[in-house]
């Protein structure tokens, strides 16, 4: 185990090239941070449509069921899948906060428990990546969904 409380310059230097290495993943979570924050703010939209449909439907409770009212049913259902894929989107770019934050952890229990932390590290990585690009995908989809929903062809 490294000595990292004493005062010797080896100690300072190495807890420093740590905070280095630490640095990029650090950055990383902060532009996950800035993706979930859209997906939130998206999901919430989402939902908002959906509530107001939900009110609207049911101002048409007490009269027979019409055109107008199978319509509105299916915006809901569309709505519904909408909210499904942002939540897994959502569940995604956590996953990759969750994965990188692993990461910089590992890179600063490595060092000090001397052990070689390189391929759990990379696996770690490569798996937040993918996740990443699932979430980032998600969106995607989410997008062409929603222009879907816009042009009325759901």
């Amino acid at each position: 185990m490294i000595d990292v409380l004493s005062n010797s310059s080896d100690s300072i230097n190495t807890v420093s090239h740590l905070i280095q290495l630490a640095v990029a993943p650090v950055f990383l979570l902060a532009g996950v941070a800035g993706v979930l924050n859209v997906l939130v703010n998206r999901l919430s939209r989402i939902i908002d449509k959906s509530e107001k449909l939900t009110d609207k439907l049911d101002s048409y409770e007490d009269k027979p069921i019409d055109k107008k009212s199978k319509y509105i049913r299916k915006q809901r259902t569309y709505l519904g899948l909408r909210i499904s894929n942002m939540n897994f989107a959502i569940l995604s770019c956590t996953m990759t906060g969750f994965l990188v934050s692993i990461v910089i952890m590992t890179i600063f229990l490595s060092a000090f428990y001397d052990f070689n932390g390189a391929s759990y590290i990379s696996g770690l990585f490569i798996t937040a990546m993918a996740s990443f690009i699932i979430a980032l995908s998600l969106f995607l989809k989410e997008i062409f969904m929603a222009y879907m929903y816009f042009k009325g062809k759901f």
